[in-house]
């Protein structure tokens, strides 16, 4: 297997790992209140009071204003709709470069977000953190996938 063969299927590697991280993340939104009831039930003391607390408002509200989880199921959609776009640049990478450079452009948007709306929601800030986590996780497969598509760029201009 040739130098950009080998690129190629590395660059195709991680960004299927990249979208199945995103489509799990997405679909995890549809089932919010069955989650954290499945959570609350849980022994997790750093987080069992925080994890009760939510459950008590997502049942509050799905019971009387169900209308507003509706958000989390948007929030699911456009967690799919970005995956189906990163086919894009597995189908050509070089030429579709620019939806990794969207993607590391979201992950870092993740961090003032939750500094942000946070503590606006009285969101605990360990929980802020493990928000921002996303972005930082997030990140990382990127920028390995844009630097091998660069190398891959090269390959194709001298050949």
């Amino acid at each position: 297997m040739g130098g950009s063969e080998a690129l190629l299927r590395r660059i195709r590697i991680w960004l299927v790992v990249f979208v199945v991280c995103l489509v799990l993340s997405g679909a995890t939104a549809f089932p919010l209140v069955h989650e954290v009831r499945w959570l609350d039930g849980m022994h997790l003391p750093l987080v069992a009071h925080w994890i009760h607390t939510c459950r008590l408002g997502l049942v509050a509200t799905d019971a009387r204003y169900p209308f507003v989880l509706y958000g989390t199921d948007w929030l699911a959609f456009a967690h799919l709709a970005i995956a189906v776009a990163f086919y894009g640049p597995y189908r050509d990478p070089v030429r579709n470069i620019w939806v990794i450079e969207f993607g590391m452009i979201a992950c870092v948007g993740i961090i003032p977000l939750a500094l942000i709306c946070g503590p606006i929601r009285g969101i605990p800030f360990g929980w802020t953190l493990i928000d921002m986590s996303f972005g930082v996780f997030g990140i990382i497969p990127l920028l390995a996938v844009h630097r091998m598509i660069k190398r891959l760029e090269r390959f194709e201009l001298a050949a």
